[in-house]
């Protein structure tokens, strides 16, 4: 898929490292169709990382795809450099007006707070509300999934005892949704967090079907009626060494972890991971893009 974004945007080099069109404005306007407009709500802390993940997950597809990035500005993270965010984010209120085709509302690393007392709270609730209108797909994840379920359907997180964290298999529950086409029976995607969300009160609701699980990292995609919102829990989009990074980070700042699941070969930290979630990370991405995205949404927004 070509993605569209500013010719200056650094994660547009990295791409194009690995051999994946990325198109910048010039010669987006030489192309005779409409892209669909795609809103990354981008609340990690390692912004730049999460914006060469989502755009490399949204790569393979024949369509066109113009990227909005947003931030908070209810609060600016420590982790992104200020003239990085000036240059390549907008606010909510600069686009509250506009229409998006899609919008991605990624995790944040505040999984253990209660979602009242997270700083923005107030502000992705009203981006939540806007995405009912002016929104034709959101797609939450991790900690976004868990916001997104507790602020449309009132279903509460739950802490874990102990962090939810590695590569986990999961299965298939519902093939014919079109979400999950193309998937095998048996999958695996990343986990990191420290809190879930329980499988029986995404069931109490009618309007949600459970399209993915694992044994041992519970609900991964849930669906809402006819695809307007989706929720997944892990991160499909992660690089392979995203799970070394974070690990490495905690044993440095002396935060009693495990190893990351299924990750190491032989529990060697030393040893290169193997990336064994891509190709159905990719799956997911293009089946949204495609099935509850581009075949779905108006011509004029």
């Amino acid at each position: 898929m070509p993605i569209k974004v500013q010719s200056e945007l650094p994660a547009k080099r990295v791409l194009e490292d690995e051999n994946i069109f990325i198109m910048d404005e010039t010669r987006a306007i030489h192309q005779d169709i409409r892209p669909l407009r795609i809103a990354i709500l981008n609340l990690m802390p390692l912004k730049e990382d999460t914006e060469v993940q989502l755009l490399r997950s949204l790569s393979n597809t024949p369509l066109q795809v113009d990227v909005t990035l947003l931030s908070t500005a209810t609060y600016i993270g420590k982790n992104t450099a200020s003239n990085h965010l000036d240059q390549f984010y907008l606010t909510f209120d600069e686009v509250k007006h506009l229409k998006y085709d899609g919008l991605i509302i990624t995790g944040a690393p505040v999984e253990q707070m209660d979602f009242e007392e997270v700083t923005y709270w107030d502000e992705l609730k009203a981006i939540m509300e806007w995405t009912k209108t002016n929104v034709t797909s959101t797609f939450h994840i991790c900690w976004g999934a868990q916001a997104g379920l507790y602020y449309h359907y009132g279903i509460p997180k739950i802490n874990l005892e102990n962090k939810l964290f590695g590569v986990y298999e999961h299965h298939v529950l519902n093939r014919k949704i079109p979400l999950v086409r193309g998937f095998d029976d048996v999958f695996y995607a990343p986990h990191s967090r420290y809190t879930t969300v329980s499988k029986e009160e995404v069931l109490k609701r009618k309007e949600l079907t459970i399209l993915a699980e694992s044994k041992e990292a519970g609900v991964f995609i849930a669906i809402a009626g006819d695809g307007k919102q989706i929720f997944v829990t892990g991160h499909p989009e992660y690089d392979r060494i995203t799970l070394d990074r974070e690990y490495k980070r905690d044993v440095d700042k002396g935060i009693e972890i495990e190893l990351p699941q299924n990750y190491y070969p032989d529990g060697l930290t030393y040893v290169r991971p193997e990336l064994t979630w891509r190709a159905h990370a990719n799956t997911l991405y293009t089946n949204w893009l495609n099935y509850y995205v581009y075949q779905v949404t108006p011509y004029d927004l």
